[in-house]
């Protein structure tokens, strides 16, 4: 239902255009595909929202150019060139010169093209007069970056097609915090809890682990699928993948240093997009590099979670990491935090409180170390959950799992008062 299909159906007001119903969250529309959308704007205020929209991580694909000027702008540029796949207007014209203007850009307009208008007059009648005129969608202005890139996916978006799976990130701050894992534990622990198809990829083809954690030593993976994205569809996916348990999936990494891992900023993007398509749940073990592939998973998955440990460099990387992935993606929540290997003996930490501080978040989860029930699990080749059911510590992993895939929210803890954390400082 659109906003104005529901104005409609207010018979309080019929003759004005309700509020609009929330688009939802944006963080749940799906990427959208590789469209052309030119807009013509005539306020600042659009002006400002597209440019917004374009450094969306949803609008990666989507090919957009701004361009000043009303409806009559764009007649005059495509009088002579081919309309692209959406044409976004703004208009302050009222409703006799709209549909007038409209009726000469229909003479130059491609029969696939959609037109969506944004308007500044607050009326049904005009809506009704402007979809029999072939218009796709109108709103009202001011229109949010939610409200722009709800609209596209829309029309661009089939709504019966099979949904994109979740994806999550893990990445650590610094080598040798854990973050392969919890991200092997993590990707277990939603199959098992929720009995949910996920796929681990092992994204650290010279030195990756997740063959070893799960007893498992396929002799194809993540490699043969990089090398030839020609071949990716369902039936080379499946050959590709070794199955760890019931639920759970794995594209391993060969683990063997017979060549050199160089990538383009888009390598593993032919694979992340087609195991998307294939599982709900997609659990991604980045290495700890900073190149431009990485940047692009980063970027592009839907949860990200950094792992790291209270020291200062982990906290200066950690930091680093937030303020670019916050740039990187404007729309979407920070990262999560998880705090592992805490209450190391003789070794000087920072407290949790004072780490989190200046990230201005709240830890996902606090790990402990403990050293025999980590080494004891990865050398027998199973997960926490396996060895140790009722440890704190799987309990932990529990609750990361419901709070990355969105079954539950993040618990808050109870923070430490001013003077404590004085004392904490003073004692560094």
């Amino acid at each position: 239902m659109t906003n104005l299909d529901y104005a409609i159906e207010q018979e309080s007001q019929p003759d004005q255009v309700a509020d609009a119903p929330a688009r939802g969250d944006i963080e749940r529309i799906r990427p959208l595909p590789r469209i052309s959308v030119h807009v013509f704007y005539e306020t600042e205020g659009l002006a400002k929202t597209m440019e917004r929209s374009s450094d969306d991580r949803r609008m990666g694909k989507v090919n957009l150019r701004v361009n000043s000027g009303g409806v009559s702008a764009a007649t005059n540029m495509f009088s002579g060139s081919p309309t692209p796949n959406l044409l976004i207007l703004e208009t302050r014209a009222d409703a006799q010169t709209l549909l007038a203007e409209l009726g000469e850009l229909a003479d130059v307009c491609d029969p696939d093209t959609r037109v969506v208008i944004v308007g500044h007059v607050n009326d049904v009648a005009l809506y009704r007069d402007l979809m029999r005129n072939g218009v796709s969608e109108y709103i009202v202005a001011p229109v949010s970056m939610a409200d722009v890139i709800g609209v596209i996916s829309m029309i661009f978006v089939d709504p019966d097609a099979a949904p994109l799976g979740k994806s999550i990130a893990f990445i650590g701050a610094k080598g040798g915090v854990g973050s392969s894992t919890l991200a092997h534990n993590c990707a277990w622990s939603i199959s098992s809890l929720f009995s949910s198809e996920v796929i681990l990829a092992d994204l650290d083809l010279a030195f990756g682990t997740a063959n070893l954690n799960f007893d498992n030593d396929p002799t194809q993976g993540i490699a043969e699928a990089v090398y030839s994205p020609d071949r990716l569809d369902e039936v080379f996916l499946d050959r590709l993948l070794a199955k760890c348990s019931e639920h759970l999936s794995m594209l391993a990494a060969p683990s063997m240093l017979d060549r050199t891992y160089d990538f383009s900023g888009e390598a593993f993007q032919p694979v992340l997009d087609i195991i998307q398509r294939n599982a709900p749940i997609s659990v991604l073990d980045v290495p700890h590099a900073w190149t431009e592939w990485t940047r692009r998973v980063l970027s592009t998955a839907d949860e990200i979670v950094i792992t790291a440990t209270p020291d200062l460099a982990n906290l200066r990387n950690t930091k680093n990491m937030f303020d670019v992935l916050r740039k990187l993606r404007p729309n979407d929540h920070p990262p999560l935090l998880i705090l592992n290997q805490v209450g190391m003996a003789k070794r000087p930490e920072i407290a949790p409180d004072v780490f989190c501080d200046p990230l201005e978040i709240e830890p996902l989860a606090i790990i402990p170390f403990d050293a025999p029930l980590f080494g004891e699990a990865a050398n027998s080749g199973l997960m926490i959950a396996e060895s140790s059911a009722k440890s704190p510590v799987a309990e932990s992993l529990a609750q990361i799992a419901h709070v990355v895939t969105g079954r539950a929210e993040m618990k808050k803890r109870k923070r430490a008062g001013l003077a404590s954390l004085m004392g904490l400082l003073g004692r560094k």
